[in-house]
């Protein structure tokens, strides 16, 4: 199920965009200027977002790593659990990008701990002049507290490898990009369209859907003759 659980990080961070432009929209305006006013070239754009799902790869190899270690070499019903697990935070997580609960907040409020310790050494990268500096402005930008990457983070730790986590955090990163790089190339034109209510209900469902489906095939292998 490795391929699907890569396809559903995929779509997670594209349809989550719909969070992003909340939580990572002063983030990318402070990059989207330089100190003298003008727009930095599209290469440092690409630089701090390469930083970025760098970070994001380092968490799901050490999520998978830490899942291969849950599951006590292949012990079945501790790797079903973790797939249940995955699916359901999935689904929680697409209920919350439509407008339906807040849940993840609890993740966010959380991982405020470690932002407080990045932070001043991300400030200190502002304002970015090369491009060394803005992929490591964008490692330190990965460790902003989001739910959306918490979740998906879950299936990482489902994922039972280093590698296999790392890979679904990149295909998570990898998701993301679009939307990253137009709110910094594009930020006016993208953020009233992706702030509609009925955008953010329908990614949101997409996302919740993807959960739903992966459910349905777990138990329909596990219940069929």
């Amino acid at each position: 199920m490795i391929e699907f659980s890569l396809l559903t990080a995929l779509f997670a961070g594209l349809l989550g965009g719909v969070h992003c432009v909340g939580m990572c929209g002063g983030i990318v305006a402070a990059f989207s200027f330089r100190a003298d006013g003008t727009h930095p070239p599209f290469r440092l754009h690409l630089a701090y977002n390469l930083g970025r799902v760098s970070s994001y790869v380092i968490f799901g190899a050490l999520a998978g790593a830490l899942g291969g270690t849950l599951k006590l070499a292949d012990f079945m019903p501790v790797q079903t659990a973790l797939y249940v697990l995955a699916q359901a935070v999935m689904i929680l997580l697409g209920l919350y990008l439509a407008g339906f609960n807040q849940w993840v907040l609890v993740f966010e409020r959380a991982g405020g701990v470690l932002w407080r310790r990045v932070k001043p050494l991300f400030q200190k990268l502002l304002p970015v002049k090369s491009v060394p500096q803005a992929v490591l402005a964008g490692m330190a930008w990965g460790w902003l507290p989001c739910g959306l990457v918490y979740s998906v983070l879950v299936s990482a730790l489902a994922a039972g490898s280093a590698t296999s986590g790392a890979a679904l955090m990149l295909a998570f990163g990898l998701g993301t990009l679009p939307n990253l790089l137009g709110m910094g190339l594009f930020a006016r034109q993208i953020q009233p369209f992706m702030q509609n209510a009925w955008v953010r209900r329908a990614a949101g469902l997409a996302v919740a859907g993807f959960g739903v489906w992966a459910l349905a095939a777990l138990f329909w292998r596990a219940f069929s003759p």
